[in-house]
């Protein structure tokens, strides 16, 4: 049982108000009586708007479906799109304009690179994002399915001098194609060295030669006549060629290389929502202790790994001469960005006037924008920006009200923690229909603070579902992927960010890279995301953001941007509902689409629900690891769910998937020892219960939303386990 303190007129749990007096007040300069006397005000001035703005969101979605179901799936498109300005979905035309975000740092305004999404709830997973942002090429080449495994390139225990070989002509035609020499290879070099402020470059044979654009010599490390390390640059964009020849590989190398180190990951989301199982106080409080340990720059978690135990902290920046011979640094961690809750969820951690849960949006905002202080206050060893700004992303928002909300409570926010105007920017997801098709409007409402839009598959895709529920039987959910509506809404996020003037004061970013073992196939197909126009673009690990840098290296987003023009309205075709028109399917490929969904959302929820993992790496029906989180379960759900609406598939035969394939989730996590079967004993199965809850409860799901569902039932497992341990 949650043990409360009263708070004025509020009842905070004692384990987020003793987190909030004891270790995020101390040193903030913020007067504990004050706080908790303004957080109240801050509840009692939102609630009611926030409350206001859910409801007509469920009033609309009435008014929609009703249409659909008067017109009979019949969709005129001229009255379909009046309709929806008539109940103000589609919001009037907004005039031209360009935001105005200042104090934004390089890596948002300036920079294009990769961006890693982490549950912060786990230490050792958030020190590896904000430490991603340089990585060995050669051990992401090494460890993965880029480098193939013909020819005696097989990777093993051991080292493989022969794999190793090919990482290293990998590396090296790499440094060729983007720092080209001015006669000769990279594969040829016996000697770096700097002479005369120049990078002076010795091939096989003697001869001298140089880089063909000395500009990209950035620096070095060691002596100038035996540098330990050299620093390049090519759009905007570091490389390190590591030098050590008594290293096992440098001394096998003829120019002494022994790694090529790139900088990865720019920015990483450290993630309070999609990816965390945070559903009451204890879990927020996690959260907020693991944020605060970041900002304050001394988190640290100690591990065992192949035997030994080792210690993780923050890397420091790193250290480099530069060719005049002037010492400088370059940033060592990536920039971190902040994800809060979105508006729809509450929590018990705090309990209102009127012994309500207060909004999950409203708590997040204030203690994640107090923690972040200590960042902007204190040592500046680890300084996340060096403009002086707390990067907010605002998940899950419908139009533009509900950013000009966000805006409002960011502004009071910044009040209460005597913060300068703006110091808050916000991270804008396009991951709603009402939002993509009035992304300007939502725009214009933070065009002060935005720093990021992006779009996102699934659950924009669980959006466009749920929404059109009524206008008839969805598509084949792979098949999503190649729709008019989808692939306008994609386009429609870049050419509006441009079109707005984001480049300069913003990232337009694009989804997640789901398959962290596919890292030859995200080579080939992921350099669609800048060649769109897109400057940062999610991707599942640290080794994924080295292998992502590749790309950026290859495109030079900026110039890219700059020849790209809204050249049509395609309001219209993102409103191409993904509908089927004549729906002829066989028995066994309705059966697939039901295994495909079903093991996806079981694997997922059994996860959630029974242990607390918000996001890891889940075995699909094919055995292929998927990166997953809560947006994998709303379209997965709700796709099943508009098949059962529409009788493709009928309740007992969902049922039977569910089971038959619960067993297929339980052989998946055998080797689990904290794995809790679900076929055993169903009807004991919490988890087992909320998958089937989110497929035949998830047509009256707000927006098809699985947290609804997931927080109460983790709530129920969680004290399930409690009286299990106590009784």
């Amino acid at each position: 049982m949650t043990n409360y303190v009263n708070v004025n007129k509020l009842q905070v749990s004692e384990v987020l108000y003793n987190f909030i007096n004891e270790e995020a007040l101390p040193n903030s300069g913020i007067d504990q009586s004050s706080f908790w006397k303004e957080l109240e005000q801050l509840i009692q001035k939102f609630t009611p708007e926030n409350k206001a703005l859910l409801t007509e969101r469920d009033t609309m979605q009435r008014e929609i479906s009703s249409w659909h179901k008067e017109n009979e799936g019949e969709i005129d498109e001229k009255k379909y799109k009046e309709f929806l300005k008539e109940i103000g979905y589609l919001e009037p035309k907004v005039e031209s304009f360009k935001v105005s975000t200042e104090n934004v740092d390089d890596e948002v305004a300036r920079l294009a690179g990769p961006q890693l999404v982490v549950p912060v709830n786990n230490a050792r997973y958030a020190l590896n994002a904000a430490n991603a942002r340089w990585g060995s090429l050669y051990d992401a080449l090494y460890g993965t399915d880029v480098i193939s495994v013909d020819s005696g390139k097989e990777a093993s225990s051991r080292y493989n001098p022969v794999r190793g070989n090919a990482v290293i002509k990998y590396a090296k035609t790499f440094l060729d194609e983007v720092a080209p020499l001015e006669s000769g290879s990279h594969h040829q070099v016996i000697n770096y060295k700097i002479e005369n402020a120049k990078l002076s470059i010795q091939v096989e044979g003697g001869k001298q030669t140089k880089l063909k654009n000395s500009a990209q010599f950035k620096g070095y490390t060691g002596s100038a006549v035996d540098p330990t390390s050299i620093l390049l640059e090519n759009n905007n964009l570091h490389i390190e060629i590591q030098i050590d020849r008594s290293h096992a590989i440098g001394k096998t190398d003829s120019a002494g290389v022994k790694d090529v180190y790139m900088e990865a990951a720019l920015s990483t989301i450290m993630d309070c929502e999609d990816s965390v199982a945070a559903v009451d106080a204890e879990d927020k409080v996690e959260v907020y202790r693991n944020l605060l340990g970041l900002m304050k720059g001394d988190l640290s978690v100690t591990f065992e790994k192949n035997g030994e135990m080792m210690k993780r902290v923050l890397n420091p920046d790193r250290q480099y001469i530069s060719p005049q011979g002037d010492a400088f640094t370059v940033p060592g961690r990536s920039l971190t960005f902040i994800r809060n809750v979105g508006h729809l969820m509450t929590n018990p951690a705090i309990l209102d006037e009127h012994h309500e849960e207060v909004y999950e949006g409203i708590l997040d905002g204030i203690v994640t924008a107090l923690l972040a202080i200590h960042n902007l206050n204190g040592e500046k060893t680890f300084q996340n920006s060096k403009h002086g700004s707390v990067y907010i992303v605002k998940p899950k928002m419908h139009g533009s009200k509900e950013a000009a909300y966000a805006n409002r409570l960011f502004n009071d926010i910044e009040d209460i923690l005597n913060l300068d105007r703006h110091t808050l920017k916000i991270g804008l997801m396009d991951e709603e229909r009402r939002t993509s098709l009035n992304l300007k409007a939502c725009i214009q409402e933070v065009k002060e603070r935005i720093a990021f839009i992006n779009t996102g598959f699934l659950d924009r895709t669980g959006d466009e579902i749920h929404t059109s529920m009524e206008a008839g039987v969805m598509i084949r959910k792979n098949d999503m992927k190649q729709t008019t509506w989808l692939k306008a809404y994609e386009k429609s996020n870049v050419e509006v960010g441009i079109d707005c003037g984001l480049p300069g004061h913003a990232q337009i970013g694009k989804g997640m890279w789901a398959m962290p073992d596919k890292m030859a196939q995200m080579i080939e197909e992921k350099i669609g995301h800048p060649k769109a126009g897109a400057n940062t673009a999610w991707v599942p690990s640290p080794t994924a953001a080295i292998l992502h840098a590749l790309h950026y290296h290859e495109v030079n987003v900026g110039e890219v941007q700059k020849g790209i023009t809204s050249s049509e309205d395609i309001q219209d075709k993102i409103l191409q509902i993904p509908t089927a028109d004549q729906p002829n399917w066989s028995k066994e490929e309705i059966q697939e689409e039901l295994d495909n969904n079903a093991q996806g959302i079981l694997g997922y929820v059994v996860r959630w629900i029974d242990q607390g993992v918000g996001c890891s790496k889940v075995p699909d029906i094919n055995d292929v690891g998927l990166m997953e989180d809560r947006a994998t379960l709303r379209i997965s759900s709700q796709h099943i769910v508009n098949w059962l609406h529409h009788g493709i598939c009928t309740k007992e035969q969902v049922l039977e998937t569910m089971k038959r394939m619960a067993k297929v989730v339980d052989q998946q996590n055998e080797g689990d020892a904290l794995y809790q079967p679900m076929a055993s004993n169903f009807d004991d199965s919490v988890a087992f219960q909320a998958a089937c809850e989110l497929v035949f409860e998830g047509i009256h799901q707000p927006n098809g939303y699985t947290e609804p569902i997931l927080h109460r039932r983790r709530i129920e497992a969680k004290e399930k386990a409690r009286v299990t341990i106590t009784g």
